[in-house]
Formats: C-alpha cells, structure tokens, sequence
C-alpha cells in the first residue's frame, strides 16, 4: 500500500469511548511499508508516543500517525538522521508554542485597544505621563545661549546664570 494511506485493522478507543480512531503496530507497519521494529525504535527515541491498552498493546492515533508521515518524509526524502529528526521535532513542537503565544499576545492587545477605546485613551495617556523640570541643557537652549560644552563634558550655564557678563 502507498505511503500515506492507512488501511483498516482499528482497534476500539482506549477507554471504551468511540470516534477516535486507532490502529495497532502491525496495521501501522504494513500500512506505511515499515517493520515494526522500525515503529518500536521511534517510540524509544521518544519520535512517537502511542497509547497503550490493558494488555500493554500498542495504538496508534490519527496525531501519531500524521507524526509518523513526518518522521517519513524527513528519514526517506530529505535523508535526516534520527538525531536530525529530534531536533525537527523539537523545533516544530516549540514554534507552534511561541505561535500560540503571540497569538495570545495579540489577542490581549487587541482587548486593552477597545478597553482604552471606551475609556478614554488620551485622558489616561496624560494622566501616565510624568512632567519634569527642564533639564540646565534645556533652559540653555530655551535662552538662547546654546554654547557648546565645555571639554570636560560640562554643561555651560548662560552668563546670566554665572553672575556676571561677558567682555
């Protein structure tokens, strides 16, 4: 059977609920023209995690297999190592992390605009800011006696401010 198509041999949810399908090793295996040895080195390397009954047998899920097709594609067409595999992985598994994430990110900014909308943003906005006095650069410049500073990195103060004038 081609890769990719599953065939039947389902096996009854664990736990006895229905609607949830699963699929037993040797279903899986011939299903997607892999051992089952294969399927057994992938749950060790922590690659796959499938349920397991009472008996201790192995099921498959629809999410374990669409993670199998994964494994697949990455082992047999683009040639990655078990190692290379776990890495994939890994890096899938904490990209769809930081995506929920900035989407919750988002979702919260989205809600503090319409809270600031129906508040009054621009009240509160001046209500946030902290006035301070001007700065001796400033008051300099507001003078109009913008002098360079001096050398050792000081500010000048304007003459009126030394106590004295200029000849």
């Amino acid at each position: 059977m081609p890769r990719g198509k599953r065939a039947g041999g389902e096996a009854p949810k664990p736990g006895g609920g229905g609607g949830a399908r699963y699929y037993m090793i040797s279903v899986v295996s011939k299903a997607y023209g892999i051992h089952p040895q294969t399927l057994r080195l992938y749950e060790r390397e922590g690659l796959l995690k499938p349920s397991r009954t009472e008996g201790n047998t192995r099921l498959y899920s629809e999410d374990d297999l669409r993670q199998l097709e994964v494994i697949l594609n990455l082992t047999r067409d683009l040639g990655v190592n078990l190692a290379g595999v776990e890495i994939v992985l890994n890096m899938r598994r904490r990209m769809e992390q930081v995506q929920q994430e900035v989407n919750e990110f988002v979702a919260w900014v989205s809600e503090e605009l319409g809270r600031a909308a129906q508040e009054g943003w621009q009240e509160r906005l001046q209500q946030a800011l902290v006035r301070l006095p001007p700065t001796p650069l400033a008051r300099a410049a507001a003078a109009g006696t913008a002098e360079a500073p001096a050398e050792d990195g000081a500010v000048p103060r304007p003459a009126a401010a030394r106590g004295g004038s200029e000849a």
